[in-house]
């Protein structure tokens, strides 16, 4: 069959997958937003499904006031034993903890802190022993993968955390992984910084503490040289088999706006490559070690059709998988209702590192028509397009003097304008629409049976190279003002 990349879209970056029977495993970073640490489910690698998050409590993540993209980084899924572990960093606190449990579909435990340092934390089960491992600094100084064994009880370390691979010499070298497979211990990890230039890279060794030889033409997989390709960024992946006996890489990439237009804004996304072990018993990845946007496999049976939602309603989404909100919410202000949303403004705006009212949903495609019904009693309410607290693109509703405007503004960096305003009188009520395409966004009110064009904006000011920061666009829905009460009705995101 015929599968097409990215297999999850959207911003859910440094994806970590494992497989438990017939069903595999996802979870991905998700930085400031929360619930934190998105959790899916497959039974074919390319079909996957929102089944929950790992961090649902306030206790389990402290997120309050944290810079957009800090908070949550990449998590690793691991199971043992009948149960389920996921490890992560919350990043703003520089603290690696993990969190179980025992039944996939339901609560996570608090967290269970470990005394390493570092970001992008692995757990490996090996003959009795548990092997937590980083990137960062060892207990003597020494910098590159950091590995300690650890009572998974209670975290503690029963060793000190040692340095055991330095990488290929590429920057940034994160996302380790380690396996055992036949008679070797595999280490992935990634180097070159999560842009254009990130690539996979492995070692391997007889022992799980080394020492690891590199594999001898790294990087196994990157697009790093693939001037003008849509998919870039390809690093941060890791490993499973599926139960034909054969190997699969999902990892982390990002599509650019154009061919020659080297900007991205939907976020990092998941990705899914085919891995080949050699009779050496080294492996390659991909097409000659690149991923490509669509992979031709008989590893997957033909009757695997792979789907794709093309309408995001309110209907059809659940509030709490599918949406999200900026670091803790106060639940006082949102009423969350199957055909409408109720939400109610505060002091707090989307121009601040706080928790404003909004709940969003990820942008996963460059072309969409995206409509919402509101009404308005005080303050402001409306779509944005959201990458981060410097960079977002507003179309509201607001009170003003004794009646109603809608109006387009623009937040880039520290230049933030309202490009245009149309006065609706009497009305509170407005339709909203955003048309989005590779390029821009073209903000739009609906009024009697005309779309009235306020204005456009280029999608890249809104992408990581312009903003910075590890996220991707989010289509918010907020309300503003310490007297804002607005009601959202008849959303619509059509890919």
């Amino acid at each position: 069959m015929k599968y097409n990349n990215p297999v999850i879209k959207g911003f859910y970056p440094d994806p970590s997958v494992c497989k438990v029977n017939d069903t595999y495993y996802l979870v991905c970073s998700s930085m400031q937003y929360f619930p934190g640490v998105p959790l899916f489910e497959s039974k074919d690698l390319v079909n996957w499904t929102q089944i929950g998050h790992c961090l649902t409590r306030k206790s389990q993540i402290q997120l309050e006031k944290v810079n957009s993209s800090g908070g949550v980084f990449a998590p690793t899924i691991r199971y043992h034993d009948g149960r389920f572990y996921m490890t992560t960093t919350n990043d703003t606190t520089r603290q690696n903890f993990y969190v179980w449990t025992d039944d996939i579909y339901g609560e996570w435990s608090d967290p269970v802190y470990v005394d390493q340092g570092g970001i992008d934390p692995d757990l490996f089960f090996d003959e009795g022993s548990v092997y937590f491992m980083s990137n960062g600094t060892d207990d003597q100084g020494v910098g590159g993968i950091v590995q300690c064994r650890i009572d998974i009880a209670t975290g503690r370390k029963l060793t000190p955390s040692r340095s055991v691979w330095q990488g290929t010499g590429g920057r940034f070298l994160e996302a380790p992984h380690l396996y055992k497979i036949n008679d070797w211990y595999y280490l992935v990890a990634a180097e070159g910084g999560t842009e254009f230039g990130h690539f996979v890279t492995y070692a391997r060794a007889a022992s799980p503490s080394g020492p690891f030889e590199a594999y001898p033409y790294n990087p196994v997989l990157t697009n790093r040289n693939l001037g003008g390709y849509e998919v870039q960024a390809v690093g941060h992946g890791d490993l499973v088999q599926d139960d034909s006996g054969h190997w699969w890489m999902l990892h982390l990439g990002f599509r650019q706006i154009g061919q020659w237009i080297p900007y991205h804004h939907l976020g990092r996304e998941v990705f899914l490559t085919p891995v080949t072990f050699g009779e050496d018993g080294w492996f390659t990845a991909g097409d000659r070690g690149t991923t490509l946007t669509a992979f031709e496999t008989d590893r997957i049976p033909d009757e695997v059709v792979q789907q794709e939602k093309k309408l995001y309603t309110f209907e059809n989404t659940a509030w709490n998988l599918d949406w999200c909100f900026l670091r803790h919410p106060n639940k006082d202000n949102y009423s969350l209702e199957k055909n409408k949303l109720q939400l109610r403004g505060t002091e707090v705006t989307l121009d601040q590192a706080d928790s404003p009212t909004f709940i969003g949903i990820r942008q996963k495609d460059f072309e969409a028509t995206i409509t919402c019904d509101i009404t308005l009693s005080d303050g402001e309410a409306g779509i944005s397009l959201y990458m981060d607290e410097n960079h977002h693109y507003d179309l509201a509703i607001r009170k003003s003097g004794s009646g109603y405007e809608v109006i387009e503004r623009l937040n880039v960096g520290d230049i933030k304008s309202i490009e245009k305003t149309i006065q609706l009188k009497e009305d509170r009520s407005a339709t909203l629409m955003v048309q989005a395409s590779h390029t821009h966004y073209r903000f739009y009110l609906r009024s009697g049976g005309e779309d009235l064009l306020l204005g456009t904006a280029q999608t890249k000011y809104l992408s990581s190279e312009v903003a910075g920061g590890f996220t991707g666009v989010i289509i918010g829905l907020y309300a503003c003002g310490p007297n804002s009460f607005a009601e959202f009705s008849d959303f619509k995101c059509e890919y």
